[in-house]
Formats: structure tokens, C-alpha cells, sequence
């Protein structure tokens, strides 16, 4: 598929917003959905519609086959080695959270620690943050530089004998770093360490290789790559996940219920509790093809000549302020206006139909290093244009003007 031609397969953008053609630059947050998948989600209610892996009858076999599809499409889109590593959640922060709970159940002791980064988002914080209160374990992070990244030397400088965890983002959803994941993983294993990835930004954006990459756990926001809200996945190394208890109990998760004894599933099944989110999981395979469709290195090449295109072409702007200028960088442009609140940028901007992000984007902590309450971001993805870049830039100039700066 021509990169010309993918904005015409989402529906969204016959849309007009405040009478403007829509220019969405709000991809990290949560991307468009190309017609196939919204498709694909009213053909299963409308002609599919079954719950999986209960009755026997032809609908129900007909949706978990295709439930089980999708979970061989991400197996083989990730590159992991058996597709009972693929675990379907709610979301990514559902994902992240089974991780810290199980381990913190059978593997966390009185006194260990984990490190996370100053990127992190709250989602790959909090779940830690509640086992320091129940388990009284430390909390660690890994700063950033100037740049906005965290390095290895500084990932290998915060190890102490007491880590047992290292939890991090693959791509800054404010910065853009994109961390070496590759490195850190072999950094952490060799000294006896688990590497927890959250993937939510490099999911979408960069070339998944899970076996390459050797970490333990990875979690994936499917709303993020073109896909269906309301569903996330978790890869985990089949080793950890048998060893690891349930997250929640209920239906489909059992083997066998008795009085006095219950024995649970066999993977996946052990962490797919209750009634999964068929449609969702059904309609994400077409998520999955319609990025095998384009190609995953095209992505990534046009995503980065934007971003280059964008950065440039801020930089050049008086009073804004770029945040962050790591080596490597995934599709994100966050900065500031002098003067002028992240919040008043975003409403103005979008009276010219831009969809952009203001706040603190879940990643206060990293706010609060920068010395800031909030940003304004805009995040690009496999719909965007250099003249989108420009749009933005020209609605910036006009929130300048209103605000009386140069």
C-alpha cells in the first residue's frame, strides 16, 4: 500500500473538525482506525457473534478459531517463540499490572528492589509503587540527560546487588527516546535480573523482534497500533508464566474446581480469565495485516522523516521549546510555549482542526525533572504529512499572535 494512499482508509478523516479538515496529531494517545478493523468489529457482532472457548456449537468453534488467529498473528508479528507466550488483556496497563502482582506474589522478597526509569509512565510506576507499600521493596530510577534519554551506563550505574526487576520504557511517550532495550536485557540477565518492557510506544512505531530482544516480559496497547480499544497484550517468556501464579480467577482460567482443591488451565487459558473481549481480539488480526501491509520499515522511515521534518521545522520557531533531543528518537515532538499554557495551545490549536495532546501526558515524573507542570505533544503516525507538520506550525504562529509573541 502506497503511503499516498493510507489516509484514505480511515473513515475519520471525511470528518470536518470545526469546519477544518482534521489534522490528527494525537497518535500516542491513541491512534485512528482504519475502516478494515471497524469493519471487521461489526461483521463478527453482526454475523460471527459467539463466546470463545465455552460451547461446541458452530458459532462459538468458528469465533475461538479466530480468536486463537489473531493470537498466531501476533506471535508471528513480535517474532516470540510459542504463541502460548501471547497473553490478551484488557489493555497495557492491565498487562503491566498481572506482571508486577505475580511476581510480587512468588518472586519479590522484604527488601528487593526494582529499577525504572524517570520516563516512565504511571502505568509502568504505580503497579511497582504498590508492591513498595505491601511487600516493602525499593524503588529506583534511572535518571535522564540532557537529551532526554537514559543510557545504559546509566541503567548499569543504578544496579545494585538488591535489583531483581528493571522495568522500562521502549520509546518515551514525551521525549521520544527510544531506549536500548537489546543491551539492557543482556546487561540485566547477565547479573540475574528480569527485564519488564512497557511496549505501549514501541508497539506501533518499531520493529518487534521479542526473541532478539530476550527481555521477559512485554506489553502491547493494541488501541495504539490501529487497533480496537479495551484490549491489550502481554508476552511473557513461557518459562515465567508457568511458573507464575493467576492474575484473577474465574471462568476459562480452571482446570478443574473441586471443594477443597482448585488446578488452573494451561497457558494461555491460566490468564484469560472470564469472557475475553472477542471482537476485539478478532478485529486487532486486521490491525496486524493492515501494518504487515505497509511494512513495518516503512513505518518507521516515514515516521522518522517526519519527525526530522518537524523537529526542524520547530526548532526554527521563536519561543518554542523543544523537549528532549535524544540520538534516537521515535515519533513525538513535545515542547513548550513561553507564556503560554500546554492546555490554551492545544484549545486554540484545535479550532484549526489539530488534534494534539497537553498535560502531563501520565509521566509526572519526568515533568516534575524538567521543571515543568505540563507540554504540549504532538505525536505522529502512519497517516501523517510533512503538511500536517506545517498546519501545526502555522496554528502555533497564530497562538503566538493571540498571545502577543514574537
Amino acid at each position: 500500500m502506497s503511503l499516498n494512499d493510507i489516509k484514505k482508509e480511515f473513515p475519520i478523516f471525511d470528518e470536518k473538525i470545526q469546519n477544518n479538515d482534521l489534522v490528527y496529531l494525537d497518535s500516542a494517545n491513541s491512534s485512528q482506525k482504519p475502516k478494515i478493523v471497524v469493519d471487521r468489529i461489526n461483521e463478527f457482532y453482526t454475523k460471527q457473534f459467539s463466546n470463545v472457548g465455552r460451547s461446541v456449537h458452530y458459532l462459538a468453534v468458528a469465533a475461538t478459531n479466530l480468536y486463537e488467529n489473531t493470537r498466531s498473528s501476533v506471535q508471528k508479528y513480535i517474532n516470540a517463540k510459542d504463541k502460548n507466550e501471547i497473553v490478551f488483556t484488557k489493555g497495557a496497563t492491565e498487562a503491566l499490572n498481572l506482571v508486577a502482582n505475580t511476581l510480587g506474589q512468588n518472586y519479590l522478597q522484604e527488601g528487593d528492589e526494582i529499577l525504572i526509569t524517570e520516563l516512565e509512565h504511571h502505568s509502568n510506576y504505580v503497579p511497582w509503587h504498590f508492591l513498595r507499600k505491601s511487600k516493602n521493596i525499593k524503588i529506583n530510577f534511572a535518571e535522564i540527560n540532557e537529551l532526554g534519554e537514559v543510557t545504559l551506563d546509566e541503567i548499569e550505574k543504578k544496579i545494585t546487588p538488591k535489583t531483581k526487576i528493571i522495568s522500562i520504557t521502549h520509546l518515551s511517550n514525551v521525549t521520544g527516546a527510544i531506549l536500548p532495550v537489546k543491551e539492557i536485557t543482556k546487561l540485566a540477565h547477565s547479573k540475574g535480573i528480569i527485564v519488564v518492557v512497557d511496549g505501549c510506544q514501541g508497539a506501533p512505531h518499531l520493529k518487534l523482534d521479542i526473541q532478539d530482544l530476550d527481555c521477559d516480559f512485554y506489553a502491547i496497547s493494541c488501541h495504539k497500533m490501529y487497533g480496537p480499544t479495551g484490549l491489550g497484550v502481554l508476552y511473557g517468556k513461557k518459562k515465567w508464566l508457568e511458573e507464575l501464579p493467576p492474575y484473577q480467577g474465574g471462568g476459562g482460567m480452571i482446570n478443574e474446581v473441586k471443594k477443597d482443591r482448585i488446578s488452573y488451565g494451561d497457558l494461555p487459558n491460566k490468564y484469560e480469565a472470564g469472557t475475553m473481549a472477542t471482537a476485539q481480539v478478532i478485529a486487532f488480526d486486521q490491525s496486524i495485516k493492515f501494518l504487515e501491509s505497509i511494512g513495518i520499515e516503512n513505518i518507521m522511515k516515514h515516521e522518522a522523516e517526519l519527525i526530522d521534518y518537524g523537529q526542524e521545522l520547530l526548532q526554527k520557531n521563536n519561543s518554542v521549546k523543544l523537549i528532549g533531543n535524544p540520538k534516537n528518537k521515535g515519533g513525538i515532538l513535545s515542547f513548550t510555549l513561553e507564556g503560554i499554557h500546554p492546555h490554551d495551545i492545544a484549545t486554540i490549536l484545535d479550532e484549526d482542526g489539530i488534534a494534539i495532546r497537553a498535560g502531563h501526558h501520565c509521566c509526572q515524573i519526568l515533568h516534575d525533572k524538567l521543571n515543568i507542570t505540563a507540554s504540549a505533544r504532538a505525536s505522529v503516525g502512519i497517516y501523517n504529512t510533512r503538511e500536517d507538520l506545517d498546519k501545526l506550525n502555522d496554528s502555533i504562529n497564530n497562538c503566538k499572535k493571540m498571545f502577543n509573541l514574537k
